[in-house]
Protein backbone atom coordinates (compact mmCIF):
# COMPACT_ATOMS: atom_id res chain seq x y z
CA UNK A 1 0.00 0.00 0.00
CA UNK A 2 1.46 3.36 -0.74
CA UNK A 3 1.10 6.20 1.46
CA UNK A 4 2.22 10.12 0.83
CA UNK A 5 3.57 11.68 3.93
CA UNK A 6 2.96 15.22 3.18
CA UNK A 7 5.02 17.91 5.27
CA UNK A 8 3.20 21.14 6.14
CA UNK A 9 5.01 23.72 7.39
CA UNK A 10 5.26 27.94 7.85
CA UNK A 11 8.91 28.86 8.00
CA UNK A 12 9.84 32.57 7.22
CA UNK A 13 12.17 32.05 5.60
CA UNK A 14 11.44 29.27 3.25
CA UNK A 15 13.88 27.12 3.66
CA UNK A 16 15.48 23.09 3.24
CA UNK A 17 14.84 21.49 5.85
CA UNK A 18 12.09 23.16 6.98
CA UNK A 19 13.11 22.17 10.75
CA UNK A 20 16.00 24.74 10.45
CA UNK A 21 13.20 27.26 9.74
CA UNK A 22 11.02 27.00 12.35
CA UNK A 23 11.10 28.98 15.16
CA UNK A 24 9.49 25.93 17.53
CA UNK A 25 12.74 23.61 15.84
CA UNK A 26 15.29 26.67 16.65
CA UNK A 27 14.33 27.44 20.44
CA UNK A 28 15.13 23.65 21.24
CA UNK A 29 18.66 23.24 22.45
CA UNK A 30 21.17 22.18 19.58
CA UNK A 31 22.10 18.65 21.32
CA UNK A 32 18.52 18.01 21.14
CA UNK A 33 17.95 19.19 17.23
CA UNK A 34 21.18 17.39 16.66
CA UNK A 35 19.77 14.01 18.58
CA UNK A 36 16.16 14.81 15.86
CA UNK A 37 18.02 14.63 12.82
CA UNK A 38 20.26 11.50 13.52
CA UNK A 39 17.15 9.77 14.52
CA UNK A 40 15.37 10.81 11.31
CA UNK A 41 18.47 9.79 9.32
CA UNK A 42 18.30 6.73 10.74
CA UNK A 43 14.76 6.82 9.80
CA UNK A 44 15.30 7.40 6.00
CA UNK A 45 18.10 4.60 5.91
CA UNK A 46 15.67 1.92 7.37
CA UNK A 47 13.04 2.72 5.22
CA UNK A 48 15.80 2.45 1.91
CA UNK A 49 17.11 -0.60 3.62
CA UNK A 50 13.87 -2.09 3.47
CA UNK A 51 12.61 -0.93 0.44
CA UNK A 52 9.71 0.94 1.73
CA UNK A 53 10.65 4.45 0.68
CA UNK A 54 9.49 5.13 -2.85
CA UNK A 55 11.15 8.58 -3.43
CA UNK A 56 10.99 11.60 -2.01
CA UNK A 57 11.02 15.46 -2.71
CA UNK A 58 11.60 19.04 -1.04
CA UNK A 59 9.36 21.59 -2.92
CA UNK A 60 10.55 24.94 -3.75
CA UNK A 61 9.48 28.76 -2.11
CA UNK A 62 5.38 28.72 -2.08
CA UNK A 63 5.79 32.37 -3.36
CA UNK A 64 7.09 30.90 -6.96
CA UNK A 65 4.25 28.68 -7.82
CA UNK A 66 1.66 29.19 -10.19
CA UNK A 67 -1.88 28.41 -9.47
CA UNK A 68 -4.10 27.14 -12.66
CA UNK A 69 -7.94 27.81 -12.16
CA UNK A 70 -10.18 26.85 -14.78
CA UNK A 71 -12.35 29.96 -15.73
CA UNK A 72 -14.35 30.89 -18.50
CA UNK A 73 -13.53 27.54 -20.35
CA UNK A 74 -9.96 28.06 -20.03
CA UNK A 75 -6.99 27.59 -17.52
CA UNK A 76 -6.23 30.86 -15.91
CA UNK A 77 -3.03 31.35 -13.87
CA UNK A 78 -2.49 33.34 -11.02
CA UNK A 79 0.59 34.15 -8.66
CA UNK A 80 0.95 31.53 -5.79
CA UNK A 81 0.95 30.61 -2.92
CA UNK A 82 -2.22 28.16 -3.68
CA UNK A 83 -3.99 29.59 -0.25
CA UNK A 84 -4.45 31.88 2.14
CA UNK A 85 -3.27 29.98 4.48
CA UNK A 86 0.03 30.61 6.11
CA UNK A 87 0.81 26.88 6.39
CA UNK A 88 2.12 25.16 3.19
CA UNK A 89 3.11 22.20 1.38
CA UNK A 90 6.54 22.33 1.95
CA UNK A 91 7.32 18.35 0.49
CA UNK A 92 6.69 14.83 0.67
CA UNK A 93 7.81 11.39 0.77
CA UNK A 94 6.21 8.52 -0.84
CA UNK A 95 6.10 5.47 0.81
CA UNK A 96 5.09 1.38 -0.16
CA UNK A 97 4.79 -0.52 3.35
CA UNK A 98 2.36 -3.70 3.94
CA UNK A 99 -0.54 -1.73 5.76
CA UNK A 100 -1.77 1.39 7.32
CA UNK A 101 -0.24 0.53 10.75
CA UNK A 102 3.02 0.60 9.52
CA UNK A 103 2.54 3.69 7.04
CA UNK A 104 1.19 5.47 10.70
CA UNK A 105 4.46 4.40 12.54
CA UNK A 106 6.49 6.35 10.00
CA UNK A 107 4.64 9.37 10.14
CA UNK A 108 4.63 9.85 13.54
CA UNK A 109 8.36 9.92 13.34
CA UNK A 110 8.11 12.61 10.83
CA UNK A 111 6.62 15.27 13.25
CA UNK A 112 8.66 18.16 14.49
CA UNK A 113 8.33 21.26 15.98
CA UNK A 114 6.32 23.64 13.84
CA UNK A 115 5.21 21.36 11.19
CA UNK A 116 2.40 19.33 10.47
CA UNK A 117 2.87 15.81 8.74
CA UNK A 118 -0.64 14.35 6.81
CA UNK A 119 -0.51 10.75 5.52
CA UNK A 120 -2.38 10.34 2.89
CA UNK A 121 -3.22 7.06 0.94
CA UNK A 122 -2.58 7.15 -2.94
CA UNK A 123 -5.27 6.12 -5.48
CA UNK A 124 -5.13 4.27 -8.41
CA UNK A 125 -7.15 6.01 -11.53
CA UNK A 126 -10.17 3.64 -10.77
CA UNK A 127 -10.25 4.76 -6.65
CA UNK A 128 -8.90 1.97 -5.34
CA UNK A 129 -5.57 2.54 -2.82
CA UNK A 130 -2.74 1.56 -4.97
Amino acid sequence: MKYVILIHSNPQPWGHPTGDFVTENRALPAEQREAMNTAFEALLTELQEKGELVGDEALGDPASSVLYRWHDGAPLPSDGPYSEAKEHLAGFFLIDVENVERAEEIAAQFAGPGETIELRPTMWPGGEEA
